[in-house]
């Protein structure tokens, strides 16, 4: 990395603070609150993008001259918008209909020069195929991973990687929420290489 500027990323994810922690950059954490409703007719992959964009320039508006880092990731199934379930009832009711059948997850990304406003993005597509799955397994991983928070109703970086068949992507993390193949890449297009040290 050759520019002094900070990084900051707009998300108070746990899961993508350990994320970015893989690519062995120093950056801070700032949740950006935007509002994340669809708009009418919005397809899954338009609303992932544009969400990292909103996600990067609201933080980027308290944050000047930072390199700013948004993401974002909307699960789609059968044609919809997969929300978090919020509660065990909707989980299950979540994974009984995805057993057996395969789930597309769009994750967005914006890497923004909030000094001068210029910004790139990416999207990963992933799609995960599940297992059949009896009701029995559903309660317990459930009661293991108590993954509410997350859509899909699972934990691809807990017990919840055992619910799958197989997953077809470019790149593991972006399951989990933050595709960093494609991060390097952007970062590189701002001139900053991760496989460098850091300037003084």
């Amino acid at each position: 990395m050759t520019d002094k500027r900070r990084i900051v990323l707009a998300s108070g994810s746990a899961y993508r603070r350990e994320l970015l922690k893989k690519l062995a950059i120093d950056f801070s954490c700032c949740p950006a609150d935007v509002d994340e409703t669809p708009l009418p007719n919005e397809a899954p992959a338009e609303l992932a993008l544009r969400l990292s964009v909103e996600k990067a320039l609201a933080v980027g508006r308290s944050h000047p001259a930072h390199w700013v880092i948004g993401s974002d990731q909307v699960a789609a199934f059968d044609g919809e918008i997969l929300g978090k379930p919020g509660n065990r009832e909707r989980a299950v009711a979540q994974l009984q209909s995805q057993s057996g059948k395969a789930v597309s997850f769009y994750t967005g990304l914006c890497l923004l020069d909030s000094a001068s406003g210029q910004h790139y993005t990416a999207l990963d597509r992933c799609e995960v195929h599940f297992k059949p799955l009896s009701r029995q397994q559903i309660e317990y991983y459930l009661d293991m991973d108590r993954p509410y928070d997350c859509a899909g109703s699972f934990k691809a970086e807990a017990l919840g990687i055992a619910l799958f068949d197989k997953i077809c992507g470019e790149d593991p993390n972006a399951l989990v929420g933050l595709p960093l193949i494609k991060l390097a890449g952007l970062l590189q297009q701002f001139g900053l290489d991760v496989l460098q040290p850091a300037a003084d």
